[in-house]
């Protein structure tokens, strides 16, 4: 077979994939997604230039799309360089003053604008911030309870300067979204004296996602998405279904989490929460453009 052919035949293919996603840019038109993004997907670079380049365009096709970023790994590369002790309860980073000075360095700063630039070089237009500009993320302390074994009493465990969101205010991301910017928010709160609070970015996502009334909320995560207890992908839940899976062991560990925040942001409004692998080159653009999808869905359930 020639050179030839074989190119004929790679446009062919192209313009097939082109063709099954036309009818899915035309349905998600104006509508906004919020996407977290870390873990393995922000720390290969191929994967990041890949990410860049979808986020890039969704826009061009008319998509909103809102970036929510984490950073655990490097906060914690840059304490052990600096060389600052910290350490976790229940797998929650205890943070001090000196950790929260360099959890907003790193997130608001070097990372921030690390995805800013590499969306900027793939052709959008984007703008790094943190919750506390505009105001954005208002937080408070963030109080967890631990129950002794023996005594069967609840203490209180003392995290430091982590925080969770108490208001959302979405003006500048609605003023940004007129001026087709992308934005790029690094989970940086402000507490009611002034106060810089780190919170957890898939809990920042669901926020800004109920917030502003996101059609989509997508979470990249190290995995297919939700499997089960034969560790097979599931496509699509409801929230009926995710209880049920929870009930019966079969969501477990930091799945949990990532589920409750998918449920708050459907019951407050968003349409679809999507739990993807973010490890998967250009997998923002199968689930969104492809008939099947790639991870799982969780859409409310049938009335």
């Amino acid at each position: 077979m020639s050179e030839n052919q074989m190119s004929v035949e790679e446009q062919l293919k192209k313009a097939k994939i082109l063709s099954e996603a036309l009818p899915y840019m035309h349905q998600f038109a104006g509508q906004t997604f919020v996407i977290k993004y870390g873990g393995h997907a922000m720390g290969d670079e191929t994967l990041a230039r890949d990410f860049a380049s979808d986020i890039a365009l969704m826009k061009q096709v008319g998509i909103n799309p809102i970036i929510v970023h984490g950073g655990g790994p490097q906060i914690g590369a840059m304490l052990d360089r600096l060389k600052i002790q910290n350490s976790f309860i229940d797998g929650l980073r205890v943070t001090d003053q000196a950790t929260i000075e360099i959890a907003e360095m790193v997130l608001s700063g070097s990372l921030n604008k690390n995805i800013v630039m590499a969306i900027n070089a793939a052709g959008g237009l984007a703008i790094g911030l943190s919750g506390k500009d505009g105001n954005l993320i208002e937080a408070q302390k963030l109080t967890r309870t631990k129950k002794d074994p023996d005594s069967n009493i609840e203490r209180i465990l003392d995290l430091g300067f982590v925080g969770e969101p108490s208001q959302i205010n979405p003006e500048i991301l609605e003023s940004f979204e007129e001026i087709d910017v992308i934005p790029v928010i690094a989970p940086i709160g402000v507490g009611p004296k002034g106060q810089t609070f780190n919170i957890n970015a898939d809990t920042v996502a669901g926020h800004i996602a109920a917030a502003i009334g996101a059609s989509k909320l997508v979470m990249l995560t190290d995995v297919e998405g939700v499997l089960d207890k034969e560790k097979k992908l599931i496509n699509r839940l409801t929230p009926s279904n995710v209880k049920k899976l929870q009930n019966d062991g079969t969501i477990i560990g930091g799945m949990i989490p990532k589920l409750e925040t998918c449920l708050f942001a459907l019951e407050n409004g968003v349409e679809a929460a999507h739990i993807l692998d973010g490890r998967i080159p250009h997998v923002l653009l199968l689930e969104t453009f492809t008939e099947h999808g790639i991870g799982t869905m969780i859409h409310h359930d049938e009335e």
